[in-house]
C-alpha cells in the first residue's frame, strides 16, 4: 500500500510538472501575440529619389538618403520564379513552419555535434528578417533575442507580409539592397519579369553579397546559382534537364551604373542634404555635360600617372556667382571596390599642403602685420619646439631663395617666408580665421598644429579648400547660397592676393612662367603637396568659375616624386580651358585704394640709381611717406659714377649667403659669414687649448685677405677661410683685400667649470 501511495504521489508530482512547463510554454509562447510587430510598424518609407541636372537631364535613381539603393514593391510585383528560388534556396519550409523551424534546428543542432563545426544554419525566412530588422551578435543570448523578435513578427504578419517585407531588404551586393532595386541594377529589368536564369542568380546573392558580387567574382556567383537550382530541382519547381539548361544560360549584366548614370558621390551628398520629407524627385545645380567631362578627364589624368602608382582623383566645380555645384567628381570610378572608388574624394579628409598659404597672407595683410612690399628671410630657420626636435621648414626643392618679397614668397609657395608670416600673426589667431572660412575639422588646438599650420599639418577637405577659395574669388563677399558671417573682411587684401596667385612672373622662380598654371586668360590658382607626397592640391578661379582638385591614393600610399603642379594642376588646367572654351573671363578685379610705386626688386623699398632691377608694387597710400623716406639699402654705390655697387645684405644673410656656389655678391665685395655680428662664444678651460673659431668669408677673393683683430693684424692669406684660437675678451673682426674691407664684432666668455660631484650627470639631467 504504501508503495502504491509512493508511485501515485509520484506520477502526480510528475504530472504537475508537465502541467506547469505545458502552461509556461503556452504562457511563453502567447507573450509576442502581446507585442506583435505588424506591417505598417516596419513600412520602409526612404523611398528611391530621382535626380535631375540644371536642365532637366536624368542624373540617377534608386538612391536613398543612406546611400543604399533601395524600391519598396509589392509581393504580387515579384516575379514567382524568384519568390520560388528564394523559397528553395534560403526556407523551403517557410509557408509550413513558424516563425522557427524547429526541425531544421534540432538537424543542424546534430549536424554541428557530429562534425565538431557548424555545417548549416537552421534561421528560416523570418528570423533573417528579424536579423535585418535588429541586427545582434552571434551569440546565444543574440539568438534568443532573434527568436523572440521573430515570434513578434509572425505574431503581427501574415506569411506574405513577411515575405515581402524581407524580399524588399535583401542584401544584394554593394549598397544594393531588395530584389527590385537588384533586378534593375544588375538587369535593367523590374523583378516581375525575372526569367529563371536572372531569378537564381539573384537568388544566390544574399548567402554573401559581397564574396558573390557579379561584377567582381561571377565565377563564385555561379556556383552559388548551381545550388539554388538544385535545390529548385528538389522542389519539384524544375526539371533536372531545365536545370541544366537554366545554368548553362548566358545571363548579360548592366554596366556598374548602379541605377546611376553620373556623379555618384554628388547624389549621394545631395540625397543627405534633403529634409526628411523630400520630393521624389529632385533637381540639382550640376550640369551633365560638364560633369561628364571633368569625369572622363579625371580617368584620363590618372591613367597618365599610374606608372607614378597615383591612382584617384577628385575635383569639384563651383558657379562664382550663385556658389552652386556645377561638377562635383569624388573618385574616377565610384563602382570599382578594388580602387576604393566609393571613397569621397571631395570630402575626404588630407593635408592640404600650401593651399591655406594665400589665407595666411591675407590676414597678414589685413592686419597690416605685413605690407605688400616687406621681404621676407628664406633662409636656414630653426624653431624650438618643446619636448621634440627643432623644427626646420624647407621647401620642396630643399632649397632657400634669400631675400623674397611677399608677392615671391606666397607665388613660388615658399615655405620658410610663411612660417616667418605666422610666427608674427599667431597660430591661434590663424585658426580662428580658418574656422570663419568654414575649415570645421581643424578642430585640434593650436598647440597640435603648431607653425605647420600653414604648410598643411592639418586635414581639411577638398570641399571646404573650395568653398575658401570661392569666397576669395568673390573678393570676401559670400554667396546666398553659403552665408558666412566674415564678409566684411577688406576687399582690397584679397583682391592684392588674388593678384600674387595670378601674376605669372611671379611664379617663374619654382614654376616657370608657360607652366600649366599659366592659362590664356586670367586666373588666380595655387598648388599644394602634402608630406611625402601622399596628397597634391591645386585650387584657381577665374571671374566666373572656382575650380579644385585633388589626385592621390585613397589608402594612404605616397606617389613617386608627384607634385601639385603635376599631379592635381593638369587636371584643374584642363577643366579651366574648357569651362572658357567658348568665351574667355573678364579681368580679374584690381586691389582697390591701393597704389602702384616702383620697388627695389631685391629689397621691396623705394629704387636707387644703383638697383639693377626695378619692379612695380601695390601700397597703401598711406604707407607712402615712409615709402619716400626709405630708399633701397641692399645695394651699396662704390665708385663716384654709381656704375659699381656692392650687394650688402643685412646678417640674417650670411648663412644663406655661404650656402650659394655662385657668388651673389658683387666682385670684390668682401662679406664676413662667420662669425656673425654680434655672436657670444664661451671656452671651456679644462678643454685646454685647441679650442677654435672659424672665420669665413662669403666667397674667396681674388686679391689676399688680411685678418686683423681689435686693430692688429693676425693673418694674410688666398684662402675665404681662418681658424683662430679662442681667447676671452670682447672682439672687432676685421677683413681687408684691395679697396674692399668688413668687419664684425663678437664676444668670447669663460664657461663655468662643471661640476664632479659623485652621482652627479650634466648629461643625464638633460634628457
Amino acid at each position: 500500500m504504501r508503495n502504491r501511495r509512493f508511485f501515485s504521489t509520484k506520477r502526480r508530482s510528475y504530472f504537475t510538472i508537465v502541467i506547469v512547463l505545458i502552461l509556461s510554454g503556452i504562457l511563453l509562447r502567447s507573450l509576442p501575440y502581446l507585442a506583435p510587430i505588424r506591417a505598417s510598424d516596419i513600412a520602409q518609407n526612404d523611398q528611391a529619389i530621382e535626380f535631375q541636372d540644371r536642365n532637366g537631364l536624368p542624373l540617377g535613381s534608386l538612391l536613398t538618403r543612406d546611400q543604399d539603393h533601395t524600391a519598396v514593391i509589392s509581393l504580387n510585383e515579384v516575379s514567382p520564379n524568384l519568390v520560388q528560388a528564394i523559397l528553395a534556396a534560403e526556407d523551403q519550409g517557410f509557408y509550413h513552419h513558424g516563425a522557427v523551424d524547429l526541425k531544421a534546428g534540432i538537424r543542424a543542432i546534430a549536424e554541428a555535434i557530429q562534425a565538431r563545426r557548424i555545417v548549416s544554419g537552421a534561421s528560416t525566412i523570418t528570423m533573417q528578417l528579424a536579423r535585418m530588422l535588429e541586427p545582434s551578435p552571434r551569440t546565444a543570448w543574440g539568438k534568443i533575442q532573434e527568436i523572440w523578435l521573430s515570434w513578434r513578427l509572425f505574431a503581427g504578419m501574415s506569411k506574405d507580409e513577411i515575405l515581402q517585407a524581407y524580399l524588399n531588404r535583401l542584401p544584394m551586393g554593394g549598397n544594393i539592397y531588395g530584389v527590385e532595386a537588384a533586378a534593375r541594377v544588375y538587369f535593367g529589368i523590374p523583378a516581375r519579369d525575372l526569367n529563371l536564369a536572372q531569378a537564381s542568380l539573384l537568388a544566390a546573392l544574399p548567402n554573401d553579397p559581397n564574396d558573390l558580387n557579379p561584377y567582381e567574382h561571377w565565377e563564385h556567383l555561379k556556383k552559388r546559382q548551381q545550388y539554388v537550382l538544385d535545390r529548385m530541382v528538389q522542389d519539384c519547381y524544375i526539371t533536372q534537364s531545365q536545370r541544366d539548361r537554366i545554368f548553362a544560360e548566358a545571363v548579360k549584366l548592366q554596366p556598374r551604373q548602379q541605377g546611376i548614370l553620373a556623379a555618384p558621390h554628388f547624389l549621394f551628398w545631395s540625397a543627405n542634404q534633403l529634409p526628411k520629407n523630400h520630393p521624389a524627385q529632385i533637381r540639382t545645380t550640376l550640369d551633365l555635360p560638364l560633369q561628364q567631362f571633368v569625369e572622363a578627364q579625371a580617368r584620363q589624368v590618372i591613367e597618365t600617372l599610374a606608372r607614378n602608382n597615383v591612382h584617384q582623383a577628385a575635383a569639384i566645380v563651383l558657379d562664382n556667382r550663385t556658389g552652386n555645384v556645377l561638377a562635383y567628381v569624388g573618385s574616377i570610378d565610384y563602382f570599382a571596390a578594388s580602387q576604393m572608388g566609393q571613397n569621397d574624394g571631395v570630402q575626404a579628409l588630407r593635408q592640404p599642403g600650401s593651399t591655406l598659404k594665400p589665407f595666411l597672407y591675407q590676414l597678414a595683410l589685413e592686419k597690416r602685420i605685413i605690407q605688400p612690399n616687406t621681404v621676407l628671410a628664406d633662409v636656414p630657420t630653426h624653431y624650438a619646439i618643446p619636448g621634440a626636435k627643432l623644427y626646420s621648414p624647407t621647401d620642396y626643392s630643399e632649397t632657400f631663395q634669400g631675400p623674397v618679397r611677399v608677392r615671391i614668397a606666397l607665388a613660388n609657395s615658399l615655405n620658410v617666408p610663411a612660417v616667418r608670416v605666422l610666427e608674427k600673426v599667431g597660430v591661434a589667431i590663424f585658426l580662428d580665421r580658418l574656422h570663419q572660412l568654414g575649415f570645421a575639422h581643424l578642430n585640434q588646438s593650436p598647440d597640435y598644429y603648431g607653425l605647420g599650420l600653414t604648410l598643411g599639418s592639418g586635414e581639411v577637405s577638398l570641399w571646404e579648400l573650395a568653398q575658401a577659395y570661392l569666397l576669395m574669388a568673390r573678393q570676401g563677399q559670400s554667396t546666398l547660397l553659403h552665408p558666412q558671417s566674415y564678409s566684411a573682411y577688406s576687399t582690397s587684401t584679397w583682391s592684392l592676393i588674388t593678384n600674387m596667385l595670378s601674376d605669372r612672373y611671379a611664379r617663374a622662380r619654382s614654376f616657370g612662367v608657360d607652366s600649366v598654371l599659366s592659362l590664356p586668360f586670367p586666373a588666380a590658382v595655387k598648388t599644394g603637396t602634402s608630406s611625402d607626397f601622399r596628397d597634391t592640391w591645386t585650387v584657381g578661379f577665374t571671374t566666373d568659375y572656382t575650380v579644385a582638385t585633388w589626385v592621390g591614393n585613397f589608402n594612404g600610399e605616397p606617389m613617386r616624386q608627384v607634385s601639385g603642379v603635376t599631379g592635381a594642376a593638369p587636371l584643374w588646367s584642363r577643366i579651366m580651358l574648357h569651362l572658357h572654351e567658348h568665351r574667355e573671363p573678364a579681368a580679374l578685379p584690381l586691389p582697390k585704394d591701393l597704389v602702384q610705386r616702383p620697388i627695389c626688386a631685391l629689397s621691396g623699398l623705394r629704387p636707387t640709381a644703383v638697383c639693377p632691377t626695378i619692379v612695380q608694387e601695390y601700397f597703401y597710400p598711406e604707407d607712402l611717406t615712409t615709402y619716400q623716406q626709405h630708399p633701397d639699402t641692399f645695394y651699396q654705390a662704390i665708385s663716384n659714377d654709381q656704375q659699381q655697387y656692392r650687394l650688402n645684405l643685412p646678417a640674417e644673410y650670411n648663412e644663406w649667403l655661404a650656402m650659394q656656389q655662385e657668388p651673389i655678391l658683387s666682385p670684390g665685395t668682401l662679406r664676413i659669414i662667420s662669425p656673425r655680428n654680434g655672436d657670444y662664444f664661451l671656452v671651456a678651460p679644462e678643454r685646454g687649448s685647441g679650442q677654435n673659431l672659424q672665420f669665413r668669408l662669403a666667397e674667396v677673393p681674388k686679391q689676399p685677405v688680411e685678418w686683423r683683430l681689435n686693430g692688429e693684424k693676425i693673418a694674410t692669406q688666398t684662402s675665404n677661410t681662418f681658424f683662430w684660437n679662442l681667447r676671452a675678451g670682447d672682439w672687432t673682426l676685421q677683413a681687408r683685400s684691395g679697396a674692399s674691407t668688413d668687419q664684425v664684432r663678437f664676444q668670447v666668455g669663460v664657461a663655468e667649470k662643471p661640476s664632479t660631484r659623485r652621482g652627479f650627470s650634466l648629461t643625464e639631467a638633460s634628457r
